[in-house]
């Protein structure tokens, strides 16, 4: 064997013990979580969202007019046009189904799916689905059904690419409220976006 077949041995051999190589069976490193739904609550909690639920979706209305009397917010909104049919005005709400703007204080959306190993909402934009209804009020309402939570982020991007879905103009990841620390190293809510971020998480028909 000259210097040549010894180096190359020496790279194959490397290579075969390379937990990197397919085929070769690699520990997982995450953890194994039976309820993905209370670890996305808690991680979501922890970003500064609120999160209630789990209800029926006939009574999310009241759910969120419950949430804007605790916080003492005017019980007018705007929604995402698959929304509309819900019974905002039987809760109170005077809520209507268009892209929010400027002056609108409270925005309420669905959500595509959610991330539990993050806490993280993701939303795609469309013609139903306008982004700034998420990002232009200072109170963000998102209404999340339990079974479009996912684990990890892969699990996410893995979902739109199963479900055969377009690539939206945009892909938004939220993770509570918007926040900065840019000023002297202090956290500030709502620097960029939503001071309050509420998660509805929707169980039931």
């Amino acid at each position: 064997m000259n210097a040549r077949d010894a180096m190359l041995a020496r790279i194959r051999t490397a290579l075969r013990n390379h937990p990197g190589v397919p085929g070769r069976a690699v520990p997982s490193t995450r953890p194994v979580i039976d309820d993905w739904v209370g670890r996305f609550r808690a991680r979501a909690e922890a970003l500064s969202s609120t999160v209630i639920g789990p209800v029926a979706r006939r009574d999310v209305p009241a759910a969120v007019a419950g949430y804007l009397r605790t916080h003492q917010l005017e019980p007018t909104a705007v929604c995402w046009p698959a929304l509309q049919s819900l019974d905002w005005n039987g809760a109170g709400l005077n809520v209507a189904a268009r892209p929010a703007a400027p002056s609108d204080l409270v925005g309420i959306t669905g959500v595509y799916c959610a991330i539990a190993e993050t806490g993280t909402l993701m939303l795609l934009s469309g013609a139903d689905t306008p982004a700034s209804t998420s990002l232009l009020p200072e109170t963000h309402v998102a209404l999340l059904p339990v079974k479009r939570i996912v684990a990890h982020m892969e699990d996410a991007w893995a979902l739109l690419r199963a479900e055969g879905r377009a690539l939206p103009r945009a892909v938004n990841l939220i993770s509570g409220p918007s926040r900065t620390a840019d000023i002297e190293q202090t956290v500030t809510l709502g620097a960029h976006g939503p001071y309050r971020v509420l998660i509805v998480l929707v169980d039931k028909a």
